[in-house]
């Protein structure tokens, strides 16, 4: 895998395990029991810790990213090595 394949695919696990840590730990308004007025969402969080999740991502991405590669590098899942023909 080359480099720029690496932080590619890094990159579209990073996306995917954001979306899976989003949900985590968070509050609505309504089960707060805050009432948002006209307008708020009650669905929205109270506190999303978008810091502590985005560092949550990272760590959890590299983890799976280091499995993909060593999957890949141990030739499991071979990688193409030249022009595809069809």
């Amino acid at each position: 895998m080359g480099v720029t394949t690496g932080i590619a695919t890094y990159l579209i696990i990073w996306w995917v395990v954001l979306f899976a840590v989003l949900p985590l730990g968070t509050i609505s308004h309504a089960e707060a029991g805050i009432d948002k007025g006209d307008g708020g969402d009650p669905g929205a969080p109270v506190d999303p810790k978008l810091k502590r999740k985005f560092i949550t991502t990272t760590w959890v991405s590299a983890i799976v990213f280091v499995v993909v590669w060593a999957v890949i590098w141990s030739g499991v899942i071979p990688m193409p090595t030249g022009p595809a023909n069809y």
